[in-house]
């Protein structure tokens, strides 16, 4: 197995959450009628965080937040060589006239959004739903989706492979950028 290369160390990666913190409080203020949706299992690591930071930064008590596990909604979950595990779906609330905010690491083929959209129209029918990756991988897309937040936008060839390591999983926060699929 090749080394990854760190694209992103833990001192850019605090910086690059903030960032993100910021851009989410100049367009929605104190988040009233928003909610947020980590899409899991990886995405609910970067909606954990910054919704965090975000009710540090505030001082507020609660942003509406909830995990969304689209595992059964996905296009290849019955041609995968291995089962895939679903992830707890953990939402309380309806979405219905809510400004959504979905969250995910790595924004690479589009299909996992795609998969989401459809699984939150279980939930209502949102106001306005907007996208906030961590790593963009662009030029990659299979289907025609962006993000509306981007912490860290990288081109890399279809071979190579994104991975954001997280403190409380691999010890360190960092964004590393592998040759190949590992």
């Amino acid at each position: 197995m090749s080394k990854g290369r760190v694209i992103l160390n833990k001192e850019r990666f605090a910086l690059t959450i903030d960032r993100l913190c910021h851009q989410l409080i100049e367009n929605y203020d104190f988040f009233d009628n928003t909610c947020f949706i980590g899409i899991q299992p990886r995405g609910s690591l970067v909606s954990d965080r910054i919704h965090q930071r975000l009710l540090s930064i505030l001082n507020i008590s609660e942003i509406e937040y909830g995990k969304l596990d689209i595992t059964f909604y996905r296009d290849d979950f019955r041609i995968r060589n291995k089962p895939l595990k679903a992830s707890v779906t953990d939402m309380e609330f309806l979405v219905d006239g809510k400004n959504v905010i979905l969250f995910d690491d790595v924004l690479y083929t589009g299909r996992t959004v795609q998969a989401t959209l459809t699984a939150l129209q279980h939930y209502g029918r949102p106001q306005k739903v907007e996208l906030l990756a961590l790593v963009d991988r662009r030029f990659n897309r299979h289907l025609p989706i962006r993000a509306d937040y981007i912490g860290y936008a990288i081109d890399a060839l279809d071979e190579a492979y994104v991975k954001v390591e997280w403190k409380e999983l691999d010890g360190e926060d960092k964004i590393l950028l592998y040759p190949e699929k590992i």
